[in-house]
């Protein structure tokens, strides 16, 4: 009998690896589609492949297939793509990381310059609860190749302490528990990953820690972007995240914020519509 030859598939990074369908199944199945539509989507797949495919054309064929069967389902599946569009700056990555930090009983600013003990810093959030105070530096990459090397938690390592040491000696900080933390929509290099958990900082990517990464949570807490939206055209993704709207939760919080941007009632309701589908789905694998 034939031993049959793995299909490499090529990632975003040039690098390749052998085609797992598992992996694609349980992408799939965590979105919320139904058995019948991921054995589909799989054959779909499978049809297409070719030593050497990108990992971009097969997504591409599953969302394809997906927001045919599913606006809901769709949005879920293209959360990474989705945290893409916050860009191309980084502002609106940081007021999503906020936002998610409010919604666990943080109380957040974005943007704050801070007096450290040698030069101010900018930092992008502070987050604070109970006697726990964060520093959370935001690094958005707007390509999902990029990658956080050891230069950047040295660098913000290097801030924190500055900011810590000066923090420490203010009036009512005594006893309090200061922490540095670096969040990435990508990933971090392994260096990295060694070094923040040797000098005790605190990192957050797409899948690090595992089980708890960025994607983990996002779903778990079903705090998706409003860049999952189909019904949304970008131009209107962006007036949005500049009202400071960054999750589909926000919207129908807050639904006088599409009629502001000059949406009509009809696709209000489409949009409303969509933002609580996607939200309202418990995912048992999450």
């Amino acid at each position: 009998m034939s031993r049959i030859t793995p299909i490499n598939v090529t990632k975003a990074s040039g690098e390749q690896e052998h085609f797992d369908e598992s992996k694609l199944r349980r992408s799939l199945r965590n979105a919320g589609a139904s058995d019948p539509v991921i054995d589909s989507i799989t054959q779909s797949v499978k049809d297409l492949l070719v030593d050497g495919i990108s990992t971009r054309k097969i997504y591409r064929e599953a969302f394809r297939q997906l927001r045919a069967e599913s606006q809901r389902v769709a949005g879920r599946y293209k959360l990474k793509e989705a945290i893409l569009e916050l860009g191309p700056t980084g502002f609106p990555f940081e007021r999503f990381v906020a936002e998610i930090l409010n919604r666990v009983g943080y109380k957040t600013e974005v943007g704050v310059k801070v007096q450290g003990d040698c030069v101010t810093h900018e930092i992008d959030v502070i987050a604070v609860k109970d006697d726990h105070y964060y520093m959370v530096e935001c690094k958005f990459h707007n390509k999902k190749e990029n990658t956080c090397n050891v230069h950047i938690p040295l660098y913000i390592q290097s801030r924190f302490l500055d900011v810590k040491n000066n923090w420490t000696r203010q009036p009512g900080h005594a006893g309090k528990e200061h922490t540095g933390y670096v969040v990435t929509n990508t990933r971090f290099t392994q260096d990295a990953l060694t070094y923040g958990e040797c000098i005790g900082l605190n990192l957050l990517s797409w899948d690090y820690p595992k089980n708890n990464g960025l994607k983990d949570v996002i779903s778990r807490l079903n705090l998706h972007p409003i860049t999952c939206l189909s019904a949304l055209t970008k131009a209107e993704k962006a007036l949005l995240t500049d009202k400071g709207i960054v999750l589909t939760v926000q919207l129908y919080e807050n639904k006088n914020a599409l009629n502001e941007i000059g949406m009509d009632q009809r696709k209000v309701n489409r949009v409303i519509k969509e933002a609580k589908a996607i939200c309202s789905y418990h995912s048992n694998n999450s």
